[in-house]
């Protein structure tokens, strides 16, 4: 069973780290953090495939669960970072439900229905001693962050073998009109499609997740009940940090928040 069963709707939200850096020592210090899960970008990340692995073994020796975000929707994309060790796969722009159907199959060995290519390279605990075992472990989330991912959002909920949806709030307040990404205009009504996503999910027992810009925001979402939280990004706390020292030394006032992007 996934570690991130969506039926176990008691649980306290799981709260995520992001790495988008080849930092493989960060990476494994940010996992030893605490953090339920951290994912590796390698869709917006400066990250490789190479990179990808390294990335996955170490958040496995820190402790906490890889995830995995592919760059598109793809069969081989996805089979690869399962093979590297990911537990779970986060897949972007999911505009309908025979995509989203599309991704659970990827994820998924012939046995279960799918079409994922059998082959272990990493033996552990991701790896079951049957294709079900393994398959039964798997966390698959569709980002819905498009004005078609959102207006077909039931479907690819009621989608077998997706076991929930990733909000990717950028993109989804530019779907909505935005001119740039939480343009004020916007957010009364992103905020309501939010609200949408956390019901649609939780009506079917799956996962709502969502990207945040940090811990601040992480907390709102998890009062706007969602499940699945990312509360930090490698690159954007490293940059607020040493913001907020360079500003300590020199008696200066910054926002550390104006340095959040991403």
């Amino acid at each position: 069973m996934s570690e991130f069963d969506p039926t176990e709707q008691t649980q306290a939200p799981r709260v995520g780290a992001w790495v988008t850096l080849d930092a493989i020592v960060a990476t494994e210090q940010i996992a030893r953090a605490g953090f339920d899960y951290v994912c590796v970008d390698g869709q917006h990340g400066l990250l490789g495939y190479d990179a990808q692995v390294r990335a996955l073994v170490a958040i496995s020796a820190g402790g906490a669960v890889p995830f995995a975000r592919v760059s598109t929707n793809s069969a081989a994309e996805i089979g690869r970072v399962l093979d590297a060790g990911a537990r779970g796969v986060i897949v972007p722009l999911i505009d309908s439900a025979d995509e989203a159907r599309e991704a659970a199959q990827a994820a998924r060995y012939p046995t279960s229905g799918g079409r994922r290519s059998y082959g272990p390279m990493r033996l552990g605990p991701h790896f079951g001693t049957t294709p079900e075992e393994t398959d039964a472990a798997v966390t698959v989330l569709v980002m819905i962050e498009t004005a078609s991912g959102l207006a077909d959002l039931e479907a690819i909920l009621d989608v077998d073998g997706v076991d929930g949806v990733y909000v990717g709030p950028y993109d989804l307040s530019l779907a909505l009109g935005a001119r740039v990404p939480f343009e004020d205009a916007i957010l009364p009504r992103l905020d309501a499609e939010l609200e949408r996503v956390v019901a649609a999910a939780t009506a079917r027992g799956k996962i709502a997740g969502v990207h945040c810009a940090d811990g601040s925001q992480a907390a709102l979402r998890a009062e706007q009940g969602f499940t699945f939280i990312t509360a930090a990004t490698d690159v954007s706390s490293l940059r607020a940090d040493m913001v907020m020292q360079l500003s300590a030394a020199r008696g200066t006032a910054r926002d550390p928040a104006r340095t959040r992007t991403y």
